[in-house]
């Protein structure tokens, strides 16, 4: 018979692996409010269940988020939105569905933007598998099941997923890559610090800028020309820009809350930045190629 004790015992429970539980949602979902969602859910399925059965509450709580997870993903996907969430995020001060822009602007820096960008470029299995085991290690044999797969499967969707999500290696790369790499950091650097001076010296002096008229703060200006003018639309200006691979090129993301707001193409000739192209447009988003890169 059901009594207020084992209500409490399984608040208690729930509880205690919360932070955990939301970690894993937040990573597979990219957006705080669902991952509520996700976890509200899961009580419900807790509550509704035998739970004298279960003997491992965190690993059968966390199989069950991650199912949660797979069906909203799924679920996202049916209904024709793109995982790669490129609509002009919503203000940050906006609380009305409950949930904390701030507490989710730190969560997606603590996850790495640029990771959580690239993550929801992946389709939900590929998405499902690379977090559990890549982020919170759990084993194949575990993760097959959640998401109707054998391990097999499990481990090649991993594999790909790995595959997708990983930047270049920086062992490996040449020293043109490492450059341009180098530039454009300083770049950003210098845009988040509002350092006028030092973004001179990485702009070559007849720098072309093109900017996207979708995003509406451009929109009367396609094109700037020139370092100076160029610095004096990005001193100041980049604060949560990261640095991405684009379509194998060095790159960078701005994505507040780990929604993409725009990206930036480089162009590198003699030791300069010569050319920086912005891509706001939500059908050109949608066809490039994102990938984590690496620490320098």
């Amino acid at each position: 018979m059901w009594t207020l004790n084992d209500h409490n015992w399984l608040v208690e429970q729930f509880e205690a692996h919360r932070n955990h539980l939301q970690a894993v949602a937040y990573r597979m979902l990219g957006s705080l409010s669902e991952a509520e969602d996700a976890l509200q859910e899961s009580w419900i399925r807790l509550s509704r269940s035998d739970s004298s059965s279960i003997e491992n509450m965190g690993g059968w709580l966390t199989t069950i988020v991650s199912r949660v997870c797979f069906d909203m993903l799924r679920a996202r996907k049916s209904r024709r939105e793109e995982l790669a969430t490129v609509n002009i995020p919503e203000p940050v001060t906006s609380r009305r569905d409950g949930s904390d822009p701030e507490h989710e602007a730190l969560m997606a820096d603590s996850v790495g933007l640029a990771m959580l960008v690239v993550l929801q470029r992946l389709n939900p299995a590929e998405r499902i598998a690379f977090v559990l085991h890549d982020v919170f290690a759990l084993s194949f044999s575990e993760i097959a099941p959640i998401i109707g797969r054998n391990e097999a499967a499990a481990r090649q969707l991993a594999s790909r997923a790995r595959r997708r999500v990983q930047g270049a290696d920086s062992s490996s790369e040449t020293a043109e890559h490492r450059q341009k790499r180098e530039l454009v950091d300083a770049f950003l650097v210098a845009s988040r610090n509002g350092d006028f001076e030092k973004l001179l010296t990485v702009l070559d002096p007849n720098v072309l800028l093109r900017n996207d008229t979708a995003f509406v703060p451009a929109a009367n200006t396609p094109v700037v020309r020139g370092s100076q003018t160029v610095a004096n639309q990005f001193a100041g200006r980049a604060q949560g820009a990261r640095l991405v691979l684009v379509n194998g090129s060095v790159g960078a993301v701005v994505a507040p809350r780990g929604q993409i707001l725009f990206v930036l193409e480089f162009t590198v000739a003699g030791g300069k930045i010569t050319g920086i192209e912005m891509i706001a447009d939500r059908s050109r988003l949608r066809r490039l190629d994102l990938a984590v890169l690496n620490d320098l």
